[in-house]
């Protein structure tokens, strides 16, 4: 990347004797692991210490604020000890960058392996860097053991003989600082265009909103719909309940369907609102989940009754017809004087999502049910008006989408320079 160019390069180089490491500052050693860290084998004698977890984008933190959903155990007897400046290595996920030096006291799994670097010599936040980068990371694949990915494990005799890359501690901690004060901007600058794609998302979705129920004319007479979620509507426009302009769940899988019948199935999680159906899972009928029976047409639209407040809602075209559907969906079949696509958005908006979620009932998992939708209500207007706000909302959502595309263009290329840079500095490819 251009930014790099910045950088100056060390004056001499020398063959590090690692192929993936390559050549090294001339003045640099490399290092094993062995002549760098101790194994730290210390346990917890009543396992009341604070538990930590360790993983690839937050290192060690504690375990009360990382989103795990590992079991918990009776008892954390006999757990490893950690302190402030030891490594923590998942033994089973080193190859996704599961570890991290940590900045507490607690105890870890003893499924984790604990390590203690030379003080005197290292500074651990290069370390940190260094370990963390890729050319590491290829490594603790490679050097790990088992069959299934999940349980691939990078074992302490296989850890420690890898080499470390060792300047003079002065120019570790140098690294260290720059590499701290960079990542922290590139990290604020990814920030700001996280909240940036946000705004236009929300933008999108008011938009939606205001299209579907006020119209394009900002100068049309309106009145009270006499629903909460929906305010004033254009004058000429109708409220009708949504079983008035569609059907609902016409048809499903019959029970004596083929055993070895295939399909795509779509279950709730694998649809939101902002890219509708993201993924599919194939099935033969016998092994299906019984929930597995919704069968939606081209035109017609599918919308989360289960946890509707999630919105996972979508338009079906041509391919989506092909598959078969959750049914936690209700499968809304539009009539003739609704057009499909009006209806699709309708449903998206936040007048009608509010209607759903305020009508669900449940605690853990609340749900409507299809008699209480299809009392739900939705605004009608005439067919060439439905197309022409459809063919609005298309236009503005595309130019918003554009948008969308070049932040997050914006933020993989920031990914990609702090990955470089980190890469370059703490292997001596730029000095700083």
């Amino acid at each position: 990347m251009k930014e790099m160019d910045n950088y100056k390069t060390y004056d001499t180089y020398k063959p590090s004797g690692v192929e993936w490491l390559g050549d090294v500052p001339a003045h640099w050693k490399a290092l094993r692991g062995t002549y760098v860290f101790k194994i730290i084998n210390e346990r917890s004698k009543k396992g009341q210490e604070e538990l930590l977890s360790v993983s690839e984008h937050h290192g060690v933190r504690p375990r009360s604020v990382s989103n795990v959903n590992m079991f918990m155990a009776e008892s954390y007897e006999g757990y490893k000890l950690c302190y402030p400046g030891d490594l923590v290595i998942n033994s089973l996920w080193a190859w996704s960058r599961g570890l991290g030096f940590s900045k507490y006291k607690g105890i870890v799994s003893t499924a984790y392996s604990v390590y203690r670097a030379d003080h005197i010599n290292y500074d651990v936040t290069y370390l940190n860097y260094l370990l963390r980068i890729e050319n590491y990371v290829a490594q603790y694949l490679i050097a790990s053991r088992g069959i299934w990915i999940s349980r691939l494990l990078l074992s302490d005799w296989s850890f420690l003989r890898l080499p470390i890359l060792t300047p003079p501690k002065e120019e570790q901690t140098r690294i260290a600082n720059l590499l701290d004060e960079k990542t922290a901007l590139i990290e604020k600058g990814i920030e700001i265009k996280q909240k940036q794609i946000e705004l236009l998302k929300e933008r999108r979705q008011i938009l939606i909103h205001n299209a579907v129920t006020r119209g394009l004319n900002p100068h049309v007479k309106m009145k009270q719909s006499g629903v909460e979620w929906i305010g004033e509507i254009p004058e000429h426009w109708e409220v009708k309940r949504l079983k008035d302009i569609c059907l609902l769940n016409i048809d499903s899988l019959a029970e004596n369907t083929k055993a070895d019948y295939e399909f795509k199935y779509v279950d709730i999680s694998s649809v939101n609102l902002q890219n509708g159906i993201f993924q599919t899972e194939d099935y033969t009928f016998k092994n299906a989940p019984s929930r597995a029976r919704r069968i939606a047409k081209e035109g017609n639209t599918i919308i989360s009754t289960v946890r509707t407040y999630l919105k996972a809602i979508d338009f079906i075209d041509n391919e989506k017809s092909s598959y078969i559907y959750s049914t936690g969906f209700a499968v809304l079949q539009p009539k003739k004087s609704i057009y499909p696509q009006f209806l699709a958005y309708f449903v998206r908006s936040d007048a009608f999502t509010e209607q759903v979620t305020v009508n669900s009932k449940g605690m853990s998992y609340p749900a409507i049910n299809s008699t209480d939708l299809s009392r739900l209500t939705i605004v009608h207007c005439g067919w060439e008006e439905q197309k022409e706000i459809v063919s609005y909302i298309e236009t503005m959502s595309s130019k918003i989408s554009t948008a969308i595309s070049f932040k997050e263009k914006e933020i993989e290329r920031l990914r990609e320079y702090k990955a470089t840079l980190i890469n370059s500095v703490v292997t001596g490819k730029v000095k700083i």
